[in-house]
This record gives structure tokens, C-alpha cells and sequence, in this order.
């Protein structure tokens, strides 16, 4: 485990699989933490079922997802490599106003070496993330994965969104091992009334309790200028969950709702109030994302390019401030993010607003 800090934040990283296994934030008198890590993770391991991958064994926080999904171009376990094998700390020092850390992993992807670079700012309550792809050849398909956990349910909003569409087969099909509510297939252009399987609706901005199901469910962002955001309002926690993004680099956001759907061990139905807000580029499975899949005919790239000579990066930042109002808007502006309540009540908050740029595709 490694951790960094800056004032007011720090973040640990369980070096063994990649995944945040802890972001506390101190702000405004009050200690957040944002982030889910799994129920089982401090469990015996004789009581987790063999056989699977290291990144569900030690589920937590956010980790890198390359490829998202299936492995079925070169063989890696679910989500790749970098979501499930160890990364090597190589730099680790301070800046002018916080830290700056950076990590290597020890296998290759696709040919490319690949780092995580985590930056920490005095004052900020964000942790800004980093990932690069160092040569290589073909294509990757990636997905950040950060999961946040509420106990009494939320409100989420998001950046403006053009379609939300579910694809193929529900996640748990099988009623003896757990359940869904979604229609599959089914998309919406109305995040608040996406089709159900019996018929009715669904409100995808509320995440209720009182209903067990396991979902997933792809976004397409719409064009508006601005950052791509996800926030979260937690009601028990009385905070927001913030994710940030470029919509160029990571053109679509998929939300895992896991809701107590899954009945089989290591889930047996205690995975509750899970949202993961999955920011990607890619369809679901390496081979998909590079074939001609549904996301390309909507106009969406699905995967990188990498190259002997390449240098590939895209960004994204996690964070959370103390607010028991719902999110209506996000906007970025010099030194600061600008969050209004659905009250219209502006909260400006120290953010880096240069550090999602258009263009790190190099």
C-alpha cells in the first residue's frame, strides 16, 4: 500500500492490483470518503471463491480498466492487466502546492508500458489521475472505474447526455443467482424515464434502496463544450461525489448499479447501494471495441490507438464536497468549479480547470 497526501486529502493505492483503497478528504470541519471498497476485501481468503480475478478480490475505490471488460484480444483477466497485477512506485515527490506520484506497471499492454500518475493539490478536494500508454501496437480499449456506496440511497446528475441505451443481455439473467430492472436491449434520450423490464419506467437520476437488481446501462455524452461530470448527492452522507472528464478522450459514461442483484458468494446480496460511474472509451469486451460495434455507429471512437513511437494519455478526477442538497449544474472556470444546487445555490470550490485539456493525445 502506498500513500500520498496533500492538505486536506490523501489517497492510498494497493500497489498489489492498482485499485484506490482509499481517498479521505477534509473539508469545511467534516471527513469524506467517497469511494466503495468491497465487503469481502478484509474477509479470510479461503472464504472468497477460487478462481477469481484479483481486481473482484480486492474490488475497491477506482482502479484502470484496459481493456474494459472481456479480454479477448490478448489474454488478461477481466478488465486487463492493469486492474488486476501490480504496479511499482517510481517517483514520488513533492511540488509547489501538494504531490505528485507515479506508478509503472509491471506487465505490458498491448506492447505498451503503462503509468499512473496521481497529482494531489494543497487545498483541493480532488485527486487528479493520469494514465499514460508508451508505445505498443493496436488498439486499447479503457475505462476508469470508480465505484462510490451510499446507505440510504442519492440523487445523480450529469453533464449533458445525448442517449442512454442497454445492450444485449441483462447482467443476471438467472433468477436463482439474482435479479435486474432494466429493459435489455432498451435506450432512452430521457435519463428519467428509461424503459424497465415490466413495462414502466425508470428514473436513472434516483437510486433507491428498496429495490434489489444488478444493471448496467451505457451514456453517450452530447456535445456541449464542457467537462464531462457525474455527481453524486449520498442523502445518509450528506456529501456529493464528484467525477470529472474530457468527453474528448472519454466519450461515454457507464453506470454499474449493484443494488443487492447478486446472490452468489463472494456478492451473497450484501453488495448494496454500489454505483460504479465507469468513464470509457470502449464497448464492452477488447474484441467488440475494435470490431464494428454499436457505439461506432452512433459516432463514438471505442479504443486508442497505440504505436511504437506513441505516447497515449487521457485524464480524469474523482473528489467530494459536503453539500445535502442535490447537484443541478457543473462548470469549470479559472481556479475553481463551480457547483450549483438544484436550489440554485454556487458553490465555487479550488479546481484545476486546465488539467482536463483537450488535445494530451500524443
Amino acid at each position: 500500500m502506498v500513500t500520498l497526501k496533500a492538505k486536506g486529502i490523501s489517497v492510498s493505492i494497493d500497489t498489489a492490483v492498482g485499485h484506490i483503497a482509499d481517498l479521505t478528504i477534509e473539508t469545511r470541519g467534516r471527513t469524506l470518503r467517497p469511494l466503495h471498497r468491497a465487503p469481502w476485501i478484509d474477509e479470510p481468503r479461503e472464504t472468497i471463491p477460487q478462481g477469481l480475478p484479483d481486481g473482484v478480490t480486492r474490488l475497491s475505490g477506482d482502479f484502470l480498466c484496459a481493456p474494459f471488460s472481456r479480454s479477448d484480444v490478448e489474454e488478461a483477466p477481466l478488465h486487463g492487466w492493469p486492474a488486476n497485477s501490480p504496479w511499482d512506485l517510481v517517483d514520488s515527490s513533492a511540488t509547489v502546492d501538494g504531490w505528485r506520484t507515479v506508478f509503472k506497471l509491471r506487465r505490458l499492454v498491448m506492447g505498451a508500458a503503462v503509468e499512473k500518475i496521481l497529482t494531489l493539490r494543497d487545498g483541493h478536494p480532488f485527486l487528479y489521475q493520469e494514465h499514460a500508454f508508451i508505445g505498443g501496437a493496436g488498439a486499447i480499449s479503457v475505462a476508469h472505474h470508480p465505484m462510490t456506496v451510499m446507505r440510504e440511497g442519492g440523487h445523480v446528475a450529469f453533464s449533458p447526455k445525448r442517449v442512454a441505451v442497454t445492450e444485449g443481455d441483462p447482467l443476471e439473467p438467472d433468477p436463482a443467482r439474482g435479479r435486474y430492472l432494466l429493459a435489455y436491449p432498451a435506450r432512452s434520450e430521457d435519463l428519467h424515464r428509461f424503459p424497465s423490464k415490466d413495462g414502466t419506467t425508470v428514473d436513472l437520476a434516483d437510486y433507491r434502496l428498496d429495490r434489489r437488481h444488478e444493471d448496467f446501462v451505457t451514456l453517450i455524452e452530447a456535445d456541449h463544450g464542457g467537462p464531462g461530470w457525474t455527481a453524486v448527492s449520498r442523502a445518509a452522507e450528506k456529501d456529493v461525489v464528484l467525477i470529472l472528464k474530457n468527453p474528448a478522450e472519454l466519450p461515454i459514461t457507464m453506470l454499474w448499479i449493484s443494488n443487492g442483484g447478486r446472490d452468489y458468494a463472494p456478492w451473497n446480496g450484501r453488495h448494496r447501494g454500489v454505483l460504479g460511474i465507469e468513464d470509457g472509451r470502449t464497448a464492452v469486451g477488447h474484441a467488440a471495441s475494435l470490431g464494428n460495434n454499436w457505439l461506432k455507429r452512433e459516432g463514438i471512437t471505442t479504443a486508442f490507438e497505440l504505436g511504437p513511437d506513441r505516447r497515449v494519455t487521457f485524464r480524469h478526477v474523482i473528489g467530494a464536497l459536503p453539500m445535502d442538497k442535490a447537484v443541478g449544474d457543473v462548470s469549470a472556470a479559472s481556479g475553481k468549479l463551480q457547483v450549483t444546487t438544484s436550489a440554485g445555490t454556487v458553490l465555487d470550490v479550488p479546481y484545476d480547470a486546465d488539467f482536463l485539456r483537450i488535445g494530451s493525445i500524443g
